[in-house]
C-alpha cells in the first residue's frame, strides 16, 4: 500500500473513533496492519483502541445474556431464546479475537523488533486468549488458557528484562496477568504476588517517571491499588493478613506525595478523561476489578 492510502486509512480509523464507529474503526486498521511494515506507536494505539472497543461490546452483551439466560425459570421458551441469542453473540466475540489474534501472529509480532513493541503485542495477545476463555467450552478452554499465560509469560519476562518498572505498558501487563491469574486460573495469591511486586517495583523507581508517560503510569498504579484493596479485602475474609490492605493505602499515599512533591500532580479530571479513553471495568464474580 502506498503511503497516501494509508494515511487515509488511519485519519478514517480516528474520524470512526470520533464518531464511535469502532467496527468501521478496527476494518481500517486491519487493512494498515496487513500493508505495513510495523506500526507506528499511534496506529497501533489505534489498532488497539478499535478491537478493545468492538469486542467490549460483544463481551458486555455476552454477560448480560448469560444472565438472562441463567435466571430464565420456569420458561423454556425464554430460556432457549437466550441460548440461542448467547451463542450468536459468542460466535462473534470468537470470530473477533480470531481476527485479532491472527493480525498479531501474522503481521504484529514478527515484525516487531523493540522491546515495547513485543510486550505490546504480546500482551494483546494474551488478553484477546483471555477473553476466549471467558466463554469457551471445557473441551477447549485448557488449551485456550495455556496460550494465553504463555503470551502473557513471554511478554512479562520481556517487560523485565528491558523495561522501567514504571513504563505504562509494563505496568499494564502486570496488571491485565494479575487479572488472568485471579479471574481465569481462580489464584487469589498469585494474583496479589503479581500485582504488589508490579507496584512495589514501580514505586521504587520513581525517578524514572517519564513525564509524557506519567498519567498512563500513574492511573495503572491506582488501578493495580484498587485491585490489591478488593483482592486482600476477599482475602481477609478467608483468614489473610488484615493489615495488608492498610500498609498497600500507606504505599499509596506515600506514591501520590512523591509524584506532587515532583510536580506530578494527577487532576481528577484527566485522570476520568485518561480512564474514559482507555480504561475498562470489569464485573467480576466476586466484585469489580480493573484492566487495561
Amino acid at each position: 500500500m502506498s503511503e497516501a492510502p494509508q494515511k487515509d486509512l488511519v485519519q478514517k480509523a480516528k474520524l470512526a473513533e470520533q464518531a464511535e464507529r469502532y467496527d468501521d474503526m478496527a476494518a481500517a486498521m486491519k487493512a494498515v496492519t496487513e500493508d505495513s511494515e510495523q506500526l507506528s506507536n499511534e496506529e497501533r494505539n489505534l489498532l488497539s483502541v478499535a478491537y478493545k472497543n468492538v469486542v467490549g461490546a460483544r463481551r458486555s452483551s455476552w454477560r448480560v445474556v448469560s444472565s438472562i439466560e441463567q435466571k430464565s425459570e420456569g420458561s423454556d421458551r425464554k430460556k432457549a431464546m437466550a441460548q440461542e441469542y448467547r451463542e450468536k453473540i459468542e460466535q462473534e466475540l470468537k470470530d473477533i479475537c480470531n481476527d485479532v489474534l491472527g493480525l498479531l501472529d501474522k503481521f504484529l509480532i514478527p515484525k516487531a523488533t523493540a522491546a515495547e513493541s513485543k510486550v505490546f503485542y504480546l500482551k494483546m495477545k494474551g488478553d484477546y486468549y483471555r477473553y476466549l476463555a471467558e466463554v469457551a467450552s471445557k473441551d477447549d478452554k485448557k488449551g485456550i488458557i495455556s496460550d494465553s499465560q504463555s503470551a502473557y509469560n513471554e511478554a512479562f519476562e520481556i517487560s523485565k528484562a528491558e523495561m522501567q518498572p514504571t513504563h505504562p505498558i509494563r505496568l499494564g501487563l502486570a496488571l491485565n496477568y494479575s487479572v488472568f491469574f485471579y479471574e481465569i486460573l481462580n489464584s487469589p495469591e498469585e494474583a496479589c504476588q503479581l500485582a504488589k511486586q508490579a507496584f512495589d517495583d514501580a514505586i521504587a523507581e520513581l525517578d524514572t517517571l517519564s513525564e509524557e508517560s506519567y498519567k498512563d503510569s500513574t492511573l495503572i498504579m491506582q488501578l493495580l491499588r484498587d485491585n490489591l484493596t478488593l483482592w486482600t479485602s476477599d482475602n481477609q475474609n478467608e483468614g489473610e493478613d488484615p493489615e495488608e490492605g492498610k500498609r498497600l493505602s500507606q504505599t499509596m499515599s506515600s506514591f501520590l506525595s512523591a509524584c506532587h512533591l515532583r510536580g506530578v500532580v494527577v487532576s481528577l479530571l484527566s485522570v476520568c478523561l485518561v480512564f474514559c479513553r482507555s480504561w475498562e471495568q470489569w464485573g467480576g464474580q466476586r466484585g469489580g476489578f480493573y484492566w487495561v
